[in-house]
C-alpha cells in the first residue's frame, strides 16, 4: 500500500484572508505532481478530490492509500487520466488502452487492477490523475483528441483567446461527478477564465503545463472582493475551493488542465464575477 499520500484540509475564506505567501502555498499549491515510477497523491477535503501524476519509466500499479480504507483504489472511486508526455498505456483489468499525448482515459468504479506503462522509457508517458468518490460503476472509456468537445473563447483584444477542450464531461462520457478538460492559450494571450467566476457547488483543481522555461503563471484565487495570488511553475497544480475564484495570467501563453468535482455536472453552473468588482 502506498504511504506517500498527503491530506489537505478544507480552509474557509476567514482563515485564508489571514494567510501569508508561504501559508497559501502550503495550503493550496501542489508543487510536485509528476513523479517517476511512483504516485504521490494529494487528498483534498474539498469534495474528497485526489490529484497526482506518474511518469512510468517502469510499470506502475495503482495501489490504494490509507486514507481510503479500501481494498483497492477504485472500490468507491472513479478516475480520470490525461497523458501529457510520450506514448503510453493504461491496463485496466487486463484490457490495454493506449494513450498518446493529450489523450485521456476515464475509469469507473469497481476496476481492481490499473497499471501504467510507457512505450519508450527514454521518452516516457506523463499521466496526470484526478480521482473523486463514485456512487455508481460506469464503463471505462478512452477519449482521443477527436472525441473531445472544442469551444473557442475570448479574444486577442482582451489577451484571453483560448481553446477549451472538454474531455471527461457527461456529454462525452458517463461519469458520477468527475469532470476534466484542457484549455490552451493562443500566442499573445495570457489570461485564462476571465471574467473570473466561482463554482459554489463544485471545487476545481488547475494543473498548469506547457509553460515555457523561464516563464511563470500567476494564479488568482480567493473571494471576489478579497483575492490572493500564487505564482505557478510548469507542471504544478493548485486547489481551488468552491468559494474561490480561479483565474490566471502568465508571462507567456500556456495550457492548463482543469478538474472538477461536486454537486452537479452542469458545466455552465457558475457565478460570474464582474471584472470591476474584483479587489
Amino acid at each position: 500500500m502506498i504511504k506517500n499520500s498527503e491530506v489537505r484540509y478544507a480552509a474557509s475564506p476567514r482563515e485564508v484572508k489571514r494567510m501569508d505567501t508561504q501559508e497559501l502555498r502550503d495550503e493550496f499549491l501542489v508543487a510536485e505532481v509528476m513523479t517517476i515510477d511512483e504516485i504521490k497523491w494529494v487528498y483534498s477535503h474539498y469534495d474528497r478530490f485526489m490529484v497526482a501524476g506518474v511518469v512510468p519509466v517502469n510499470n506502475v500499479t495503482l495501489d490504494t492509500v490509507d486514507e481510503l480504507k479500501s481494498e483497492y483504489f477504485l472500490e468507491r472511486r472513479e478516475i480520470g487520466i490525461i497523458n501529457i508526455g510520450g506514448k503510453g498505456a493504461v491496463t485496466v483489468d487486463d484490457t490495454v488502452y493506449e494513450l498518446d499525448n493529450k489523450e485521456a482515459l476515464y475509469i469507473g468504479q469497481g476496476n481492481k487492477e490499473v497499471v501504467f506503462s510507457s512505450e519508450d522509457a527514454t521518452a516516457p508517458a506523463k499521466f496526470y490523475l484526478n480521482s473523486t468518490p463514485a456512487h455508481k460503476a460506469f464503463p471505462t472509456k478512452k477519449i482521443g483528441v477527436d472525441d473531445v468537445e472544442v469551444v473557442e473563447l475570448g479574444a486577442p483584444e482582451t489577451a484571453n483567446a483560448r481553446t477549451l477542450r472538454k474531455y471527461i464531461v457527461n456529454s462525452v462520457v458517463d461519469v458520477c461527478q468527475l469532470q476534466m478538460g484542457m484549455t490552451s492559450l493562443k500566442t499573445g494571450s495570457v489570461w485564462n477564465t476571465m471574467p473570473a467566476h466561482v463554482h459554489d457547488r463544485r471545487m476545481e483543481v488547475y494543473f498548469y503545463i506547457d509553460v515555457p522555461e523561464g516563464q511563470a503563471v500567476c494564479h488568482f484565487m480567493g473571494q471576489t472582493d478579497e483575492t490572493r495570488h500564487i505564482w505557478m511553475q510548469n507542471e504544478q497544480a493548485v486547489i481551488s475551493p468552491p468559494w474561490s475564484i480561479h483565474s490566471g495570467s502568465g508571462t507567456s501563453n500556456y495550457t492548463f488542465i482543469w478538474g472538477m468535482a461536486g454537486e452537479n455536472l452542469d458545466y455552465s453552473d457558475m457565478d460570474v464575477a464582474n471584472i470591476p468588482d474584483l479587489r
